[in-house]
């Protein structure tokens, strides 16, 4: 093993960055290995999503990339998730948690945390979908930034670049939004939504840390 001062290098993996290499020592797994869709699985229109750089890019007709990995078995119920993300302008997109896949429409199962800096949708990133809306982004187009979701039982806390914008649990006998029956805490995996053709969003550093 060899120390870099950007890296440690192994004859297994090669070089190793020392940031990944501490997440993964305070609990850290990644989800996407940065060259191919191994583990994800895209609903409806398979080709909306592709890895371009080391990075998932969302673009397309309205299609849902379903983590479906190894990973605590492809199912998390407390949990933190981190993904660096960067939209063009005019873009769409969401991260789905509690969820599972669905091969048409929009998930029904699970809450949606928005990713969206400046479609024509009102709704903007780090706002919990019809539950908990933002209608001033913390983030910029062309810009990267990180959405940090923490989901501990019923407590839910949305960050975006280390700033926390939505903190809120679901209450005792909760009444989803009309519509969305299964916006309820309960587990499932992660999704990634490919909203729509003019939509263009990128997703790179894919962690997830499981919580007791």
């Amino acid at each position: 093993m060899i120390l870099t001062l950007a890296c440690i290098y192994t004859l297994a993996s090669g070089c190793i960055p020392l940031e990944k290499m501490k997440m993964q020592a305070s609990g850290w797994k990644s989800l996407f290995d940065g060259k191919t869709l191994n583990g994800w699985k895209a609903s409806e229109n398979k080709n909306t999503f592709s890895v371009q750089d080391g990075m998932i890019v969302a673009n397309g007709p309205r299609s849902h990339l379903f983590y479906e990995g190894p990973v605590e078995d492809a199912n998390f119920k407390n949990f933190e998730f981190k993904a660096d993300i960067m939209t063009k302008p005019g873009s769409n997109s969401g991260i789905y948690f509690h969820t599972e896949y669905q091969e048409t429409d929009w998930p029904s199962k699970g809450y949606e945390v928005q990713v969206n800096n400046s479609h024509s949708d009102w709704r903007r990133t780090g706002g919990l979908y019809a539950v908990k809306d933002v209608n001033e982004s913390p983030a910029k187009d062309d810009k990267w930034f990180t959405e940090h979701i923490i989901v501990r039982d019923k407590h839910v806390i949305i960050m975006v670049n280390g700033k926390t914008i939505i903190d809120w649990t679901e209450p005792e006998g909760w009444e989803p939004p009309s519509g969305m029956p299964g916006r309820r805490i309960s587990s499932g995996t992660i999704a990634l939504q490919g909203h729509d053709p003019k939509s263009v969003v990128y997703y790179k550093n894919i962690m997830v840390k499981p919580l007791p």
